[in-house]
C-alpha cells in the first residue's frame, strides 16, 4: 500500500508540475539562468543602439563606444568577472535581438508596457519625460503641444522608438519628419530643415550643452512621465535580480554618480 500511495503521490506531483530533486528541466540541459551562462561563457553581451547620447554612442568612423550606459555596462562586466561585448542594434530590432544576440540591452531605454509584454525591465534608474528641443530663438513658440501641432511646423523624429510613438499619437496637423540617423538629427534642426524635436528631457539637456544654438524647452516640466531601465530576457528572474542588485549598489556606492557626472554634470 505504501508503494501504491507513493506512486500516486508522484503522479500528482507530475500533474501539478512540481518537480522532485534532481528532475530534469523542461528547457533541457544547460544553465538554469542567463547569469550562469554569462559566467560560464566569460562574456556578457550588451545590445545598444549607439545613437542616444549621453547614454550610448558609437562613433561611425572608429566604431568606438561611449556613454553613461556603456561605462556602466563595463562596470557590470567587471563585477561579474567577465569581458564586455557591445552588440549594435536599432530601436526597431531592440526587443527581437534581446536573448538572441545579447544578454541584456542598455542605452537610455524607456520603460513601456509594449516592451514589458515581451521582456523584463530592471529597476528604473532615471526619471524622464518627453519635452521639445528647438533653436533658441523659437523656444517661446513651442512650449505647448497646441503650439507645436500646427500646420507648417516640422517635428523631426527618429523611427522605431518612443519619440516616434509620441509624435504619431499627439501631432495631427504638424508635419512629422522621420530622420533615420539619430546621431545627426539635431543638426537638421540647427540647419533649419526641421523646427523641433520632442525627445527625453535628459537628451535635450545634453544636446543643448553640445549645441549653443539649441535650447531645451522646460525639461523640468516634460509633457509625460517616463523612466529608463535596462531590458532583460523575459522570465529570467535570477538574472533580473542580479542586475537589480548590481544597479542598487552602483547607485549607492558612488559608482553611478562617478560615471554620470562627466556626461550630465
Amino acid at each position: 500500500m505504501r508503494v501504491k500511495f507513493a506512486a500516486i503521490g508522484l503522479a500528482l506531483l507530475a500533474v501539478l508540475g512540481i518537480g522532485t530533486a534532481g528532475a530534469t528541466s523542461d528547457r533541457g540541459p544547460g544553465p538554469a539562468s542567463r547569469l550562469d551562462l554569462v559566467q560560464h561563457r566569460g562574456e556578457i553581451r550588451v545590445c545598444s543602439t549607439g545613437d542616444y547620447r549621453p547614454f550610448t554612442y558609437r562613433d561611425p568612423a572608429t566604431g568606438r563606444w561611449s556613454g553613461i550606459d556603456v561605462d556602466l555596462a563595463g562596470d557590470l562586466a567587471q563585477r561579474l568577472g567577465v569581458r564586455l561585448t557591445v552588440v549594435p542594434t536599432t530601436w526597431k530590432k531592440l526587443v527581437d535581438d534581446l536573448g538572441r544576440a545579447c544578454d541584456l540591452a542598455m542605452g537610455g531605454i524607456s520603460v513601456t508596457l509594449d516592451r514589458a509584454k515581451r521582456a523584463f525591465f530592471s529597476t528604473p534608474y532615471v526619471r524622464d519625460g518627453k519635452t521639445p528641443i528647438t533653436r533658441c530663438e523659437n523656444a517661446e513658440r513651442f512650449g505647448t503641444l497646441e503650439q507645436i501641432d500646427q500646420p507648417g511646423v516640422r517635428a523631426i523624429v527618429n523611427p522605431g522608438g518612443t519619440n516616434e510613438q509620441f509624435a504619431d499619437a499627439n501631432l495631427h496637423r504638424a508635419t512629422i519628419v522621420r530622420h533615420p540617423d539619430n546621431n545627426t538629427i539635431f543638426e537638421e534642426i540647427i540647419a533649419g530643415r526641421a523646427d523641433l524635436m520632442i525627445t527625453d528631457a535628459t537628451e535635450t539637456r545634453w544636446q543643448a550643452k553640445q549645441h549653443p544654438e539649441l535650447c531645451a524647452v522646460h525639461p523640468d516640466r516634460p509633457f509625460t512621465f517616463a523612466e529608463k531601465a535596462y531590458l532583460l530576457p523575459r522570465g529570467d528572474v535570477v538574472f533580473q535580480e542580479f542586475v537589480n542588485q548590481w544597479l542598487h549598489l552602483a547607485q549607492n556606492d558612488g559608482t553611478y554618480d562617478r560615471i554620470a557626472k562627466p556626461w550630465l554634470g
